[in-house]
Formats: structure tokens, C-alpha cells, sequence
């Protein structure tokens, strides 16, 4: 018997559990790194779930905004559209009322009530022409009442200050029973379509 085999022997047993040894620990880290990449593979995998889930709700709440935003656009053109009708409705109200404005018929009308009033001085009493006056007289008040229901109202000047707003003088007379600057005489009347002057009364003053 060789007398190293004694040595022999324990140096092989001493390497084959060295060797075992050395496979355990790889066997565990190969284990090891194989369940750390499962763990990556599992996070990777949720994360790219968590993208996609957040995705799709960016896209709902992307299409949910479009709505509003095109729901406001169209309210907005219904309602310039409502302006635009409201402003030329309202401007065609404008122009008919400046076009049939009872003014101008008003003004017209004037020379029609002078002439009445001349004619019914004019026809005096006479027995004659009697039936004529008292027809002119209620034409005149059938006149008179509408320019009334219109707003006309002929203006009291006689006895009255002056007023350039209201009076157009056309002559300064003396007078013992007025003082001076007082309208003493009315030539032609002045009228009021409510609260405007729509003619100034032709009047002769004191001074």
C-alpha cells in the first residue's frame, strides 16, 4: 500500500466537497437571479398595464373634453345667430319708426288746421253761409281730436315771458297793458308734440 494514500484520499474527498459546495452556492445564485428576473419581468408587465389603463383614460377624458368644447362651440353660434336677427330686427324697427313717425304727419297737418281757423274767421255769422261753418267747425274738431290723440297740443303764449324756445318774435310793439318782454300778440300758433317743440309760435312782443 503506498503510504500517501492516505493523503490522497482525504485531498479528494476535501475537493469533491469542495466542488459540491461550489455547485450549491451556484445552483442557489442561479436560482436566485432566475426569480429576480421573474420579479422584473412581472413589475415590467404591470407597468406597461398601468400605461396602458392610464392611456386609455387620458383618451376617454381627451374625448369628453372635445364634446364640451364642441357643445360650447355650437351653443356660441346659436347665439351670435340670435344677435345677429335681434340686431336687424331691432334696426328695422328703428328705420319704420323713423319712417312712419307721426311727426312728419303732424307737421303736414299744420297747414290744414291754419287754413280751417282762417276760413271759420273769415265766414263770420252770417245767416247765409251758416250750414258751411258749422260743417268746416266739426271737421276741425274731428281734426283737432286726432293731432290731440297724437300728442299735439297748441301752446298758450299770449300773456306769457318771452322765451326763445318756445316764441318766434317778429315784432316788438309798445304796450300800456303789458310790461315789457311779454308776448302781446299771437300771429301764428306754436305747437308741442309732447313734451318737444315741434313748431315755435310767432308772436309780437312788448318792449
Amino acid at each position: 500500500m503506498n503510504e500517501n494514500q492516505p493523503f490522497q484520499d482525504s485531498e479528494n474527498e476535501l475537493n469533491q466537497q469542495t466542488n459540491e459546495e461550489v455547485n450549491e452556492h451556484t445552483a442557489e445564485a442561479e436560482a436566485s437571479q432566475a426569480g429576480e428576473t421573474a420579479s422584473e419581468d412581472a413589475s415590467e408587465g404591470t407597468a406597461a398595464e398601468n400605461e396602458a389603463l392610464d392611456a386609455a383614460a387620458l383618451k376617454s377624458e381627451v374625448e369628453r373634453l372635445q364634446g364640451l368644447a364642441d357643445d360650447y362651440q355650437q351653443r356660441a353660434i346659436r347665439t351670435q345667430a340670435d344677435f345677429d336677427n335681434f340686431r336687424k330686427r331691432t334696426q328695422k324697427e328703428k328705420e319704420d319708426l323713423a319712417k312712419y313717425a307721426s311727426t312728419k304727419l303732424v307737421t303736414e297737418l299744420l297747414p290744414v288746421v291754419d287754413n280751417f281757423e282762417r276760413a271759420l274767421a273769415a265766414a263770420g255769422e252770417g245767416s247765409e253761409i251758416e250750414s258751411f261753418t258749422k260743417g268746416v267747425s266739426m271737421i276741425f274738431r274731428q281734426l283737432e281730436g286726432v293731432l290731440q290723440a297724437e300728442g299735439l297740443q297748441a301752446m298758450v303764449t299770449v300773456g306769457e315771458p318771452f322765451n326763445p324756445e318756445y316764441h318766434q318774435a317778429i315784432m316788438q310793439v309798445e304796450s300800456d297793458e303789458y310790461e315789457e318782454g311779454i308776448v302781446v300778440e299771437e300771429v301764428q300758433k306754436g305747437y308741442m308734440l309732447k313734451d318737444k317743440v315741434l313748431r315755435p309760435a310767432m308772436v309780437k312782443v312788448s318792449m
